[in-house]
């Protein structure tokens, strides 16, 4: 009995230590994961709510609508419209991105093109990006990839929105287009909306100096999703705030006659109104439809844009420079007449070749004008005239009052990328050249040759003051989200108003009485006549063999040989309205259809005149906008050409 009561003790005390040992155990087992969840959902539990609520709920931004470009008259030039598009995103795809491409190119054509742009895009930018593999899909092309999105990992089907150029090569010199962000936009702004998949900013035009008023405010939505990343409902939405309208100065059925009248000529043509700057069109010729940049650009399209020796890539009418050739004596006369120089009885006799300095200075009349006075010269054009009084006058006086028209800075218009030209003087060639000022320089100058060269868009500019005696300067933005662009009034041009009439007397006697240069394009219609100046600016000069052969015609030579074209003009003659320039390049022909196309649109602007249609332009104010109209005016029957 003692034994066993002995026994039995030993083994009692050896199971109590045991179960105490594993009790401990299991408590600090327990305590350890108690202090774990007390972590996790206590110290610790927003934090991990909300990574919780990031693996459910998706936030995803939104490209708001990019504001629209319109007419004066409501119409709208550039817009949106929907893109149907496939989205790709490379931490998604189960068995990598060339397989799920593989798979994406057995549902929609791909090329291979298309699919190394999705390579690079993929590598800049961060896995879970989504980044754009195929847009502007038909329905039936984006219905296949829906039906098959169960065997397309890691694709996501887009409805979104892209930009929209209706009217295509005729106004993509004033809108410009839209293009992927590039890396160097990227690192310059921190705009959220550079990191949507395909996000697209303005390149050129008013599409690039308008670009942060029309883009907006990108907008964001919450979705909830599966483990896969696919949509299981959306919760919640931030449309953003939407990009604003713009409200062009131009009238879109006079861009459309000019852009028809300069055909696929190198040429450009712009019309401004003369009292207070309102560029009406502005047509620069041959261009290209500004949607390829959209919806992307093929390598025989590049080519094309860039081998063409008609330029289609240059807004002409700013970004080209020309020699103004006779259109320059405008200037050269009213200088003559402001300095006392050309006076009612002034003349000079035209023979046909001015000599000076051992240098034969040639007229374009060979035979020569005879006598003439300030009028008749500006009438007939003649060379021999302003070489003589450019003489007198002196580089100084010329410079001065080119310079008072406008010529030779740029006129500060609301389109990146103009050019300035170039009014010679004494200064600017001692500096360029390291040579003195030669009266010689001073003769070419006289006519518009030589050293000095315009871009087009000062021309008008220099034909609107003539025709106004304001000092006006184009413009062409009204009025951007229903705020308009302020402008000062003109101040009164610095000429005396009789050297202007005088010159605007000789203008109307170009196109209005028989032997002007200009009379067999005039318009006859009683009320829209017009007063103007002719102009032909050589490319080279002419040999003494080529003139004495009859070689200078340039009917007879090759085109890039050919002397350019030039017209500038206003109209009415009286209580003037409109100012324009045309200009073909290599276009000197006898038919003179740079005039001829100046004569109808000029004609036609008068005729559509916004004073009889009270639907132009509603703002006055700093009031909203109209609603622009949704759908495009049909163009009323062209007017009969005049003359």
């Amino acid at each position: 009995m003692p034994l066993f009561d002995k026994k039995d003790k030993s083994r009692y005390t050896t199971f109590t230590r045991r179960a105490v040992g594993m009790g401990g155990g299991m408590a600090a087992v327990f305590a350890v994961l108690a202090g774990r969840l007390y972590q996790l959902q206590i110290r610790d539990g927003d934090e991990y709510l909300a990574d919780a609520e990031a693996n459910r709920v998706s936030q995803r931004l939104l490209a708001p609508p990019r504001g629209r470009i319109v007419d004066r008259f409501g119409v709208e030039l550039a817009n949106n419209r929907r893109n149907y598009r496939v989205l790709l995103v490379s931490e998604q795809a189960a068995e990598g991105v060339e397989h799920a491409l593989e798979q994406i190119g057995k549902v929609i054509a791909l090329t291979d093109q298309q699919k190394k742009k999705v390579m690079r895009d993929i590598a800049a930018n961060k896995k879970f990006v989504p980044v754009p593999v195929a847009e502007n899909l038909t329905w039936d092309e984006f219905s296949r990839v829906n039906l098959h999105l169960p065997y397309l990992p890691g694709v996501q089907p887009d409805v979104g929105e892209t930009r929209d150029y209706p009217f295509g090569k005729e106004m993509v010199h004033i809108l410009g287009y839209v293009a992927s962000v590039s890396p160097e936009e990227k690192a310059a702004e921190s705009d959220p909306l550079f990191a949507l998949p395909g996000y697209r900013t303005g390149k050129r035009g008013i599409e690039k100096e308008f670009d942060k008023q029309v883009r907006g405010r990108a907008g964001a939505f919450r979705v909830e999703v599966n483990a896969y990343g696919r949509i299981i409902r959306e919760l919640g939405k931030d449309s953003g705030e939407p990009g604003e309208d713009v409200y062009l100065t131009i009238d879109r059925q006079v861009q459309q006659l000019a852009d028809a009248k300069l055909g696929n000529e190198s040429a450009a043509c712009v019309v401004m109104d003369v009292n207070n700057g309102d560029v009406i069109a502005l047509s620069s010729t041959p261009g290209f439809d500004p949607n390829w940049f959209n919806t992307g650009l093929s390598g025989a399209q590049w080519r094309e844009l860039t081998t063409n020796d008609h330029k289609p890539l240059l807004n002409k009418v700013m970004g080209g420079t020309y020699p103004p050739g006779s259109t320059f004596k405008t200037a050269v006369a009213l200088a003559a007449v402001e300095a006392g120089i050309a006076t009612p009885d002034y003349r000079v006799s035209c023979s046909g070749v001015y000599n000076f300095g051992g240098h034969a200075f040639h007229c374009w009349q060979r035979k020569g004008h005879g006598s003439m006075d300030v009028l008749g010269a500006i009438q007939h054009s003649c060379d021999v005239f302003f070489y003589e009084t450019s003489r007198r006058l002196g580089i100084d006086k010329i410079e001065a009052a080119a310079r008072k028209l406008g010529l030779g800075a740029p006129t500060g218009i609301e389109l990146p990328g103009e050019r300035g030209g170039l009014i010679p003087s004494r200064e600017w060639k001692q500096k360029t050249y390291k040579w003195a000022w030669q009266q010689g320089d001073t003769l070419s100058v006289g006519i518009g040759q030589g050293y000095v060269t315009v871009t087009p868009l000062q021309l008008v500019q220099m034909a609107a003051r003539v025709a106004s005696g304001k000092v006006v300067s184009p413009r062409m933005v009204h009025s951007v989200g229903g705020r308009l662009q302020p402008r000062e009034a003109p101040a009164n041009l610095d000429f005396h108003p009789e050297a202007l009439a005088t010159v605007r007397e000789g203008l109307r006697k170009v196109t209005n009485e028989p032997g002007g240069t200009g009379f067999s394009w005039r318009i006859t219609e009683p009320g829209f006549e017009m007063a103007g100046k002719t102009g032909t600016a050589q490319v080279r000069v002419y040999s003494k063999e080529e003139r004495a052969r009859g070689l200078t015609r340039n009917e007879n030579l090759e085109w890039k040989m050919r002397d350019h074209a030039l017209f500038i003009g206003y109209a009415p003659v009286i209580d003037p309205k409109y100012a324009i320039v045309s200009i073909i390049e290599h276009g000197a022909v006898g038919a003179h259809p740079h005039v001829a196309n100046a004569r109808d649109i000029l004609l036609f602007c008068q005729q559509r005149d916004p004073s009889r249609m009270p639907n132009a332009y509603p703002v006055t104010s700093a009031a909203a906008a109209p609603e622009p109209k949704k759908q495009t005016q049909a163009a009323p029957p062209l007017p009969k050409a005049g003359g």
